[in-house]
């Protein structure tokens, strides 16, 4: 006797959840792609540097935006005559940090024809770089290890970190007023997978505010140029001092 196996048919009835295939085709595009990446230190640009940033035409460059902006992707600004693009939120910069981990290095050849000076720039970028808000790179991720082991933070489930009770008082000693934020958000921040490290970095409310005072303290200052971020001669004495974290010079 044979028995028959009945395979059913995919009719496309099922609910599949949310259009990911719309989100990663914008994405996919190189143009719209170096848009986005160009946007994630969370300053807004003029649409001309944009359409500079991502090789194209003015007019190509505004049927991009259209694009993103009709996704939530970006957000425009208006200034008088003048249109500012920006990311619509931090979740956008932290689904590209997200991409960027996943994605292969560049061949060594391509890597070697850049030069000297892309050499460089990359290397400053690998090392601290802003991330929409907060901190990014090398410091970013030694800053989140030492707060851990010094148990200024608690990891729970979800990539959520949590403020304790001797991380809330090393905050208030470096001036984050606490009691000005909102304590849900302040106290339970999300990590960031680094895109160069594949390790976590605090994002959320916690890291905006601790980039934002170590930015007022001027411990790093940001390239106006690129996203890449200076650390100070105080900065880096800074840091050796209230984390162990020895910055080199």
């Amino acid at each position: 006797m044979e028995v028959y196996t009945l395979v059913p048919r995919y009719d496309g009835s099922v609910d599949l959840g949310p259009d990911v295939a719309l989100i990663a085709g914008l994405i996919g595009e190189s143009a719209r792609a170096a848009i986005l990446v160009a946007l994630v230190d969370g300053r807004a640009r003029p649409a001309g540097e944009l359409a500079f940033i991502s090789n194209v035409t003015p007019q190509t460059a505004s049927f991009h935006l259209r694009r993103l902006m009709d996704a939530n992707l970006i957000l425009v600004e208006k200034s008088g005559k003048h249109s500012y693009y920006r990311l619509a939120n931090e979740r956008v910069a932290t689904a590209l940090e997200s991409l960027a981990a996943l994605a292969p290095a560049r061949e060594q050849a391509e890597a070697r024809s850049c030069g000297r000076l892309e050499s460089e720039r990359m290397k400053a970028l690998r090392f601290a770089r802003s991330c929409y808000k907060h901190l990014a790179g090398v410091l970013a991720v030694e800053i989140h290890r030492s707060m851990l082991d010094r148990d200024d933070l608690a990891a729970e489930p979800d990539m959520i970190y949590r403020l304790t009770g001797a991380g809330e008082d090393w905050c208030e000693q470096l001036g984050i007023g606490l009691s000005k934020l909102p304590r849900s958000r302040i106290l339970a921040s999300r990590g960031c997978v680094d895109w160069t490290e594949r390790r976590h970095h605090l994002g959320g409310a916690l890291g905006n505010a601790l980039f934002a005072r170590m930015s007022e303290l001027k411990w790093i200052v940001p390239n106006a140029a690129t996203r890449a971020v200076r650390v100070t001669h105080e900065g880096a004495r800074e840091l050796e001092r209230r984390l162990g974290i020895s910055v080199p010079h």
